[in-house]
């Protein structure tokens, strides 16, 4: 199962001396730029398992591991979207005082929530996908909000999964590989479409994983 990413632009002034802040950290009902829409409910599970285990998920630095910056103290869902409160460890992590002052200047504003993909719903007409349900990992202050681009690694990861990935998402990863808007348009549309209806067999992997090979290499 591969990690899944959403970001979302929040206002410096939301950012206290102390390290305190606040913000949205995803919006629903609104399409982004994978052509996925969140919904309302999506994170009501995840969050009542985090408050099962007596604790949230860790603030990071760009989705690093590695880097926990500060702990949330609130997160909950709204009319409007995920809404967290949390605070920089500013006296105790040398990165997370780096990350205030970039804060504070407008040097960075993005949050971006880490997420697994529980449910889902495909709208044809619409061409977009209806998230559902979540399981939350984490939540990052990132550098550039909704900049995360489709590559060749990350399509690859999700076919070996035996998943799939957004059909934004399969046509970025296309036109990057070379083919024209029009070309990616239709390929993505005839095909991924008809996987994206149900859950992709076996040989519909391998034949993907071979096109997508024959795409990378230029075998």
């Amino acid at each position: 199962m591969t990690l899944k990413t959403k970001d979302l632009h929040f206002k410096a002034e939301a950012v206290q001396e102390d390290g305190v802040f606040s913000g949205y950290c995803n919006v629903f009902d609104l399409k982004d730029s994978y052509g996925d829409i969140v919904r309302k409910g999506a994170f009501a599970q995840t969050l009542l398992d985090w408050a099962g285990k007596g604790k949230m998920p860790p603030v990071l630095w760009n989705h690093d591991r590695n880097q926990p910056i500060g702990v949330w103290t609130s997160l909950k869902e709204d009319d409007h979207g995920l809404y967290g409160e949390g605070k920089l460890l500013i006296n105790d992590v040398a990165r997370a005082k780096e990350v205030h002052a970039l804060l504070k200047a407008g040097a960075i504003d993005g949050l971006s929530i880490g997420y697994f993909l529980n449910k889902w719903t495909y709208d044809e007409k619409e061409d977009t996908l209806e998230i559902l349900d979540v399981d939350l990992k984490e939540v990052s202050v990132v550098t550039y909000p909704a900049n995360v681009e489709s590559t060749v690694s990350n399509v690859k990861t999700a076919l070996l999964h035996g998943e799939l990935p957004t059909l934004s998402e399969f046509e970025k990863f296309l036109r990057e590989a070379g083919f024209s808007k029009t070309q990616a348009t239709a390929i993505a549309g005839h095909g991924l479409r008809k996987l994206l209806r149900g859950e992709p067999e076996k040989t519909e992997v391998d034949t993907a994983l071979t096109i997508l090979k024959s795409i990378n290499t230029g075998e």
